[in-house]
């Protein structure tokens, strides 16, 4: 995503001297590695930049001009300017706002929850489409975290309970564990352990929380005692087979959970806005005109439609690989 003259943001490009990482999700990292090596700057915030070494290894960001800003903090581009503002997503997300001498703003979203994300006026917004189509709405949205955590207490009365999930929201999840009173183990493997470590350095309730490849955890597990293990996503279909299963997912829309399994369930724990916080970030930024960012899976057209159908507001799809923003 290209913003105005200097600015890019979650992709490298070669005409752009500064690149945004806007969070530490892996598809919001494409091309680091080319940014470190050619750009005069590589911008993300203190938590963003920590998260990347957690998952990435400590020399990961060494060799390149990676800079870091906080959130409401100004950065001139000779007649632009850059600032970041929070975005509930992961730890560490921004929304990207660009404006010019002449006071255009251009706001690029990024992945975001509505909940706890300053809806920004703009003259463009730029804005993620993960659940843009009409179809995606959660009506249950202040049962999820009641459900889970009931369904967490249901699964420790039978042994260890694994829960499968993406970096952040993880962590959410055993914020979200710790702050209901739940007092079992927390396990995790070294990666996604090292993130959790960063989200508690921040500020997040974790711990205690142990390895779950050393002795001590590994005995908790073979011997099925009660704690909780969280793994990536990309281990469901070979950790824990025969235990009690979660996995949090956004692409649950009818019900705050469905059993998947004998002993299996899906959680519609999500860490973007549905289609209807989409709608209401519009109608709140009050733009001249709408971008929907097409990259990822999601549904960019869609919502593009829906925006100039309901709220008579020009609204773009942007093409796979065509994401420059000028004013």
């Amino acid at each position: 995503m290209l913003l105005g003259k200097h600015v890019a943001c979650d992709a490298y490009d070669e005409t752009k001297p500064l690149r945004v990482v806007t969070h530490a999700h892996a598809d919001h990292m494409i091309g680091l590695q080319q940014s470190l090596r050619n750009c005069e700057r590589v911008l993300m915030t203190k938590a963003t930049r920590d998260l990347i070494t957690a998952m990435m290894g400590q020399f990961s960001l060494t060799n390149g001009p990676v800079e870091t800003l906080e959130y409401g903090k100004t950065m001139q581009l000779e007649e632009e300017n850059l600032t970041f503002f929070p975005a509930d997503h992961i730890l560490g997300s921004a929304q990207v706002l660009v404006d010019d001498a002449e006071g255009t703003r251009i706001v690029y979203t990024g992945d975001f929850k509505i909940e706890n994300t300053p809806i920004l006026e703009t003259d463009i917004l730029v804005m993620e489409a993960t659940y843009g189509n009409s179809s995606c709405r959660r009506a249950f949205k202040k049962d999820v975290k009641r459900t889970l955590i009931s369904l967490v207490e249901k699964g420790l009365k039978q042994g260890a309970v694994y829960i499968f999930g993406y970096h952040g929201k993880l962590q959410e999840v055993m914020e979200i564990l710790r702050d209901a009173g739940i007092k079992a183990p927390f396990l995790a493997p070294e990666r996604v352990y090292n993130v959790s470590r960063v989200c508690e350095q921040h500020g997040m309730h974790i711990s205690p929380l142990m390895l779950s490849d050393e002795l001590n955890g590994k005995e908790l597990l073979e011997s099925n005692y009660p704690c909780v293990a969280f793994y990536h996503m990309n281990s469901q279909a070979k950790i824990g087979q025969d235990a009690f299963r979660i996995c949090v997912s956004g692409w649950e829309f009818n019900l705050p959970q469905r059993q998947t399994g004998t002993r299996e369930y899906t959680v519609a724990l999500s860490d973007h806005s549905d289609y209807t916080e989409l709608i209401q970030y519009v109608q709140r930024a009050k733009p001249k005109q709408v971008i929907t960012d097409s990259y990822r899976d999601g549904h960019a057209e869609a919502l593009a439609h829906e925006i100039r159908k309901n709220l008579a507001i020009p609204a773009t799809a942007l093409p796979k690989n065509q994401h420059s923003i000028q004013p």
